[in-house]
């Protein structure tokens, strides 16, 4: 509506209704049940939920409404407010309504409530006793079914207690984009299931267990291990991957036992990954490291905290450029700053980095001006995804960027070496070959879209030129989305876009937990906290600078192969398993004199270990963590670290009194005030208040880099008869947290070899269950399979997967990756 106002001109405002004979207003388009709930009046409900479209399938919301017809009982949750209308939702009428509905629910519904998990914090539970009619007419058999069956391997149904409110089935198709649970069935047998063989594999499936109302489906990990009222929580972050969702912790007898997602407008909107609900189980782990230890021959053995500090802090205490710190991505920010003053402030050394070589450079991640999710999710905005498949590696950020395109009429132009999980959404597709999509994007840029550039169509060419030179607002998704390239390509990529859309916005792709937090906390060569480079601004109390260029892993690795390297820290990190070149690992810890490992597993990196320090992990120190748009959330203590186990930030403080001078820290307070005055974009940051923030703050911009991008690299082309090899990562792998989580440990695909439809024919393979890889001296047997979204003359294979490990054939610093296949000797 408009009204005119004083000075005669049209101000908008409210739509005017009367509730329960008050008058209020309602937003434009507003939903009844919105606008009542806004204005405090609850109505009940089972199948509406405000992040999916309506659909009036429970008739819970029936309420009287009069829009100057009479009064009728209709459905709050799809009837949009309209001006003067009159609702009543204590009427008789509506009462009554309320009461049948619910004595119709009740019909067949179990009374199990005892031994239901969703007892204590059911709706149906709540509504029966607050609006039902209190007693039940019906003395009839309770229909039964089998129960529970497991629809995957991680959500059991159970039959008899659905009330087909259609919110499990609505988010697999409208949310998730993976419709595998429908209604089956006809009249009073409708039911919810699966398809046979066909089970609920969806990344997102714990979001049904949480949304159903009655507890019709339930999570086997958290399946009977304790009740609501049990249970103690806290509001934290995720920190499985870079996108910070934000959840509720809950612990029972001082473990962790839950995970619920939280509703954060700025990020994840309520809903999680598996990964980010249910890898809490790491943390109870019988591979926790609960004390220090010490090597001693072959052997790790115990030791006090004081002995192995000073055994530590001996090794540190070195020529600075002989000392190397790898890691960092899972600390909280302030444990980054911690280290990172340790590191540079205290021994000197800039021969650090937190991303273990499937990063992107850190003057590509901190330079560019930073877009936040909403401004790549604006309706009718333009999104450019050139990283790894999101729904793999950030898989909350994938569920935002669907929504954008399907609901809110985003474009998607799609510039990768494979399809990903949003290619049938994409309105332009361009599939590069490894390490040509700098020239693709310099094309577009320059206008050279005449010839085809690999398998890249012309056409296609012109059309995303079109597209991105529109008035369409412009934002730019980036990351590794292949390791067996070169990072060069990837920044090659953004300087063409960056010539091209020069007023186009950036969200760094980097899957790392808190990575960019490492990298503002200046774990990063040539940084820097604040990412600042000018070492004349450390403060007073950084008593030591590096004065020589620091290394990046790969640079890091190499010094350590070559003898250049005493000691490394590992924080957190397990190069050995999950550095791209596996050779140069262990050729670098071969030669390295000692190693010290903070971490809270023993892995095949921390094992190695000479000195052992034992971390407190999610959930056990407080923090706060910084996602890949800049928004600062906090990390909060739920439960007690395991044993002798202490906060990262503690431990560099300890280190640095070992090492000398003394870091001045004591406590969470004094290290935020610090980081306060001695980072810039931090200066502002409210720490008291960010734990009771909906929506953390951004950091602060403190910098205008004018970055510059050359001319963009040609890749070595690959033979006539090879392969250029894409590798990325799937969310099941076998990481640290997935492997160590019982519920999730067995859902890793084995690995096999993608290749396109053309190149099975051309090369005769179609007979074939195996093909012989072949690189250089490097020979092997691996299954196969046809796969659509592999681009003709290349072959993916995902990295980290049961069966064979890809890392053979990857060696750090070259261009890009060529394998040769072949039909195996004897078929």
């Amino acid at each position: 509506m408009t009204a005119t106002d004083d000075a005669g001109t049209e101000a908008v405002t409210g739509v005017p209704f009367t509730l329960n004979g008050t008058v209020f207003e309602a937003r434009e388009g507003e939903l009844l049940i919105e606008a009542c709930e806004r204005h405090g009046v609850h109505i009940p409900r089972f199948c509406y939920h405000n992040r999916m479209r309506p659909v009036g399938m429970c008739r819970m919301c029936l309420v009287e409404v009069d829009t100057g017809r009479g009064a009728t009982l209709q459905p709050s949750c799809m009837l949009p407010v309209t001006p003067e209308m009159a609702v009543e939702t204590e009427s008789e009428a509506t009462k009554q309504a309320q009461d049948g509905v619910l004595e119709f629910l009740l019909i067949n519904h179990p009374l199990d409530c005892p031994v239901c998990d969703k007892g204590g914090e059911c709706p149906l539970q709540d509504n029966a006793y607050a609006f039902g009619p209190g007693e039940s007419r019906f003395i009839e058999e309770k229909r039964h079914y089998e129960k529970p069956i497991p629809i995957s391997d991680l959500v059991e149904l159970d039959r008899e207690r659905c009330i087909l409110c259609d919110r499990c089935t609505r988010f697999a198709s409208e949310v998730a984009g993976d419709p595998l649970i429908h209604f089956i069935d006809r009249g009073s047998q409708t039911e919810v299931n699966t398809f046979p063989d066909h089970p609920f594999a969806s990344y997102f499936s714990g979001n049904t267990v949480q949304i159903c109302p009655v507890g019709a489906l339930t999570s086997s990990p958290y399946r009977f291990k304790a009740r609501p009222w049990d249970l103690e929580a806290v509001e934290s972050t995720a920190t499985v991957d870079a996108t910070g969702a934000r959840v509720v912790v809950q612990s029972s007898q001082n473990k962790l036992v839950r995970i619920l997602g939280l509703d954060s407008e700025a990020v994840n909107w309520g809903w999680l990954s598996d990964k980010d609900r249910f890898t809490y189980e790491a943390t109870n782990s019988e591979d926790r490291i609960v004390e220090p230890q010490i090597r001693e021959g072959d052997e790790l053995r115990p030791s006090r905290w004081t002995d192995a500090v000073k055994a530590a802090a001996r090794a540190m205490r070195t020529e600075p450029e002989r000392v190397a710190i790898i890691g960092g991505s899972r600390l909280s920010l302030e444990s980054q700053y911690a280290w990172a003053k340790l590191a540079k402030g205290v021994i000197g050394t800039d021969h650090v980095d937190a991303q273990l070589g499937d990063g992107v450079p850190a003057a590509l991640a901190l330079g560019l001006p930073r877009a936040t999710i909403a401004d790549v999710c604006r309706p009718g905005g333009v999104i450019v995804l050139m990283s790894a498949d999101p729904k793999e590696e950030l898989p909350s950020l994938y569920l935002r960027i669907r929504h954008a395109i399907v609901e809110d009429g985003a474009s998607l132009i799609e510039i990768t070496p494979r399809e990903s999980s949003l290619s049938d959404l994409a309105a332009i597709r361009l599939r590069t070959a490894p390490g040509t999509v700098g020239r693709v994007l310099a094309a577009i840029a320059d206008n050279d879209v005449e010839h085809a550039i690999g398998s890249v169509d012309p056409f296609q060419l012109r059309r995303a030129r079109t597209m991105l030179t529109g008035n369409r607002s412009v934002s730019v998704v980036f990351g590794r989305a292949n390791l067996a390239e070169s990072a060069r390509y990837t920044a090659d990529a953004v300087g063409g876009i960056r010539r091209l859309v020069p007023n186009a916005t950036y969200l760094p792709a980097l899957r790392r937990g808190n990575v960019n937090g490492a990298l503002e906390m200046g774990l990063t060569p040539s940084f820097l906290p604040g990412g600042v480079r000018n070492r004349d601004v450390l403060p007073d109390h950084w008593t030591s600078t590096p004065v020589f260029e620091g290394k990046d892993t790969d640079g890091i690795l190499r010094a350590a192969a070559a003898g250049d390297i005493d000691t490394l820290v590992l924080l957190g990190a397990d190069p050995i398993e999950d550095f791209p070149d596996a050779a140069l690992v262990r050729e670098a810890f071969d030669r390295v004199e000692t190693i010290v490992a903070v971490d809270g597993f023993v892995t095949a990196s921390s094992s190695r270990a000479d000195i052992l320090l034992p971390a407190a992990l999610f959930g056990e120190s407080d923090g706060t963590f910084c996602n890949i748009e800049g928004r600062l959330s906090p990390l909060t203590a739920k439960v007690t670290a395991p044993g002798l186990a202490r906060p990262d930030w503690m431990i560099a403080a300890e280190l640095s009194a070992a090492i000398g001078p003394d870091l001045g820290i004591d406590s969470l307070d004094q290290l935020r005030a610090e980081m306060g005055e001695s980072v810039g974009s931090l200066a502002e940051v409210d720490w008291a208040g960010l734990a009771s923030a909906d929506d953390g703050p951004l950091l602060r911009p403190v910098r205008n880099w004018d970055l510059e991008f050359g001319e963009a690299a040609s890749a070595p082309p690959t033979s006539s008869y090879g392969l250029g090899l894409v590798v990325d990562r799937k969310l099941w792998d076998l990481g640290t947290l997935v492997q160590r989580s019982p519920s999730l440990a067995g859902l890793a695909p084995s690995a096999e070899l993608h290749l396109s439809p053309s190149d099975v024919q051309v090369m005769n393979l179609l007979d074939h269950d195996y093909v012989t890889v072949d690189q250089g001296d490097i020979s092997f047997d691996l299954p196969f399979v046809v796969d659509q979204s592999v681009a003709p003359h290349t072959a993916w294979l995902p990295a980290r997967l049961p069966g064979f490990d890809v890392r053979k054939l990857l060696a750090a610093g070259r261009p890009i990756t060529e394998i040769q296949i072949r039909v195996p000797e004897g078929d």
